[in-house]
């Protein structure tokens, strides 16, 4: 008896969808994402979330039809720069009853907020600033910078129409800045646990 190959049935895989290959504008936004997200974990959750939520309120989404529009968005800029900078110098820790308390580091130490923590010398000089802050706080404003570039509304609001090689500049920046931050983040890594950052566990 002789088997009958049917030769027209095609192999299952050919009839499975193809994937359809992605645009260069479709890479680029899913690789702004990406980074976005990875940057989000380097700064205040508070000032991210400020930024996000009051950016397409200002900005109109990024239509900024009047002067007014584009200060307030500037504004809105330089005050998230600030808390970045100026968050980055507070630190957290624990009392006798485990409850967290929030403090500022100084030159001697720290500074706890309602005063209810006293620290002897030799625990509050765990606290005391260094150079390595200073080079944390100017990493968070160059962070916070490159997920501002990364908001269309923010673009869209302050250069309405650039030309292609400042496009294509505005794309590249934020992507080489989130690059050389989030290395220097992991080779000098933050000791801080301040407002807006994740707490640790001791």
């Amino acid at each position: 008896m002789e088997v009958v190959v049917d030769t027209l049935e095609q192999p299952l895989l050919e009839n499975a969808p193809r994937k359809i290959p992605k645009t260069s504008t479709q890479k680029t936004i899913r690789r702004a994402f990406k980074c976005t997200s990875n940057l989000s974990n380097l700064l205040p959750t508070g000032t991210v979330l400020v930024f996000q939520t009051l950016s397409p309120v200002l900005s109109h989404r990024g239509q900024c039809h009047t002067e007014t529009s584009k200060i307030m968005t500037i504004c809105l800029l330089t005050f998230c720069s600030l808390s970045c900078f100026l968050l980055s110098f507070t630190d957290s820790l624990r009392d006798e009853r485990g409850k967290v308390r929030y403090g500022v580091a100084t030159l001697n130490g720290i500074w706890v907020m309602d005063g209810s923590v006293k620290l002897t010398v030799e625990e509050a000089r765990n606290y005391k600033l260094s150079i390595i802050d200073l080079f944390h706080a100017c990493g968070s404003i160059l962070v916070f910078g490159a997920i501002a570039l990364f908001d269309q509304n923010i673009v869209s609001c302050l250069a309405p129409q650039p030309s292609k090689d400042a496009k294509q500049f505005l794309e590249a920046l934020p992507i080489w800045v989130g690059v050389l931050c989030s290395l220097f983040f992991f080779i000098f890594p933050t000791q801080r646990h301040g407002i807006g950052f994740p707490l640790s566990h001791d």
